[in-house]
């Protein structure tokens, strides 16, 4: 979704942010991530986002116990630009993701959701739409791709896939990948569009090769 906000530079971005810690959940800088939300810290989260910049960072935790698990050091700021309420109490949202974060701090004070305080200077080659796009190996994504389809009897809409730039692509098939939280920490902090398209292809042909596609571990 494109955003009507152009975020140009970290500077655009606020320095605290309400948080979504959410395993197994990849944003990347302009990708579309679609959620459901329903429990009720989050559904504050969203009212407040709402009434406000509609920015909401995208973390996963580094595990799955306790109300308030430790999270991960790198996280994504998306932008709200889809919404919906359901009629049942829920919110259906597309966040577009801007740019990654490193956490610096959390900030949790008085609201039933978390937020932290992140810095985006790191990642300054977010802002920039499509960098990078040159090295990539794009036959060498689309013979993977099409080697996992095959495999696992996936139907794909090529003419759009053929379409799709090299960035939208990479993102698109890492956001949507099957893989584990570790994989997709991974495909978050890879340094560059490049080297995110080889770990993709590396864990893919990783899991083709399993014994059951689901035994596949990044170091």
């Amino acid at each position: 979704m494109p955003s009507n906000v152009h975020y140009q530079r970290p500077e655009d971005l606020p320095d605290v942010v309400p948080v979504f810690p959410l395993a197994g959940a990849l944003l990347l800088p302009r990708g579309n991530l679609p959620l459901n939300i329903f429990e009720p810290r989050y559904l504050a989260m969203i009212d407040a986002a709402l009434a406000g910049d509609r920015l909401v960072g995208m973390i996963q935790p580094t595990s799955e116990t306790g109300a308030a698990p430790p999270l991960e050091t790198v996280g994504c700021v998306g932008r709200i630009t889809e919404w919906a309420e359901t009629g049942d109490g829920r919110y259906h949202i597309t966040l577009t993701g801007i740019s990654r974060f490193r956490l610096v701090e959390e900030t949790t004070h008085g609201t039933p959701y978390r937020t932290c305080r992140v810095s985006t200077a790191a990642f300054i080659t977010d802002f920039e739409p499509r960098r990078g796009e040159n090295d990539v190996d794009r036959a060498a994504i689309l013979e993977t791709l099409r080697a996992f389809t095959e495999a696992r009897a996936i139907e794909v809409d090529w003419d759009d896939i053929e379409e799709a730039p090299n960035e939208a692509l990479v993102n698109a098939l890492s956001m949507m990948s099957p893989y584990g939280a570790r994989e997709k920490q991974a495909l978050l902090e890879a340094p560059d569009l490049k080297t995110r398209a080889e770990l993709l292809i590396a864990i893919t042909e990783i899991d083709l090769a399993g014994p059951d596609g689901t035994d596949i571990t990044v170091q």
